[in-house]
């Protein structure tokens, strides 16, 4: 049972890291596969769907990923602005360390298939209200009013994710770090007095 889970978890992590760097129409099944190791009737017994159900299993698991992520930095930064700067220091080393090969986990994959497929944009909707919710958490804890943090909170996910494409195409990590910052002080002038 183990073995099987493994393989299964092994051709969602493959197909993470492969849409990612290649993207989803460049990625084929056999790709994922051999980088994976797993034997191709695990592909169709997990995946009856085919490429669509996995690549909908990948944006999703990519998603919590990123999500408890962003959990985590709420726990170790004391209000949004520092969360904020906090990622994107995190996120500028891992595009560093990745030379700038990699982009957003899910992006790639995103912008191929929706809105042609339902259950990819379902699948993108889904992670993006979740990295959303995080910030917006964070946002009332800070006193920032429900709607209003409701939309800073999308403005940090834009940026982010215009910052990664940004870095991305420069081989530069400043675009990130550059962008949280400005933000995240932008964000500090307009929140309310503690």
């Amino acid at each position: 049972m183990a073995t099987a889970a493994k393989h299964r978890n092994s051709i969602i992590a493959s197909a993470i890291r492969l849409f990612r760097q290649r993207g989803y129409a460049a990625t084929g099944l056999n790709d994922i596969l051999k980088h994976s190791g797993a034997p191709k009737g695990s592909l169709y017994h997990y995946f009856p769907g085919g490429k669509e159900q996995l690549g909908e299993e990948a944006v999703t698991v990519a998603a919590e990923v990123v999500t408890q992520t962003l959990t985590d930095l709420r726990s170790q930064h004391a209000c949004a602005p520092d969360m904020l700067r906090g990622y994107g220091q995190l996120l500028a080393g891992w595009v560093t360390q990745a030379g700038f090969a990699e982009g957003c986990p899910i992006a790639t994959t995103l912008l191929e298939t929706t809105p042609q497929s339902p259950p990819l944009a379902l699948a993108g909707q889904q992670a993006f209200a979740r990295w959303c919710e995080v910030f917006v958490l964070q946002l009332r804890d800070d006193g920032v009013a429900a709607e209003r943090a409701q939309r800073w909170a999308q403005l940090m996910i834009c940026t982010v994710e215009g910052a990664l494409l940004l870095s991305r195409v420069q081989a530069s990590a400043l675009p990130i770090t550059q962008a949280c910052d400005d933000l995240a002080a932008l964000i500090e002038s307009a929140a309310p007095a503690p």
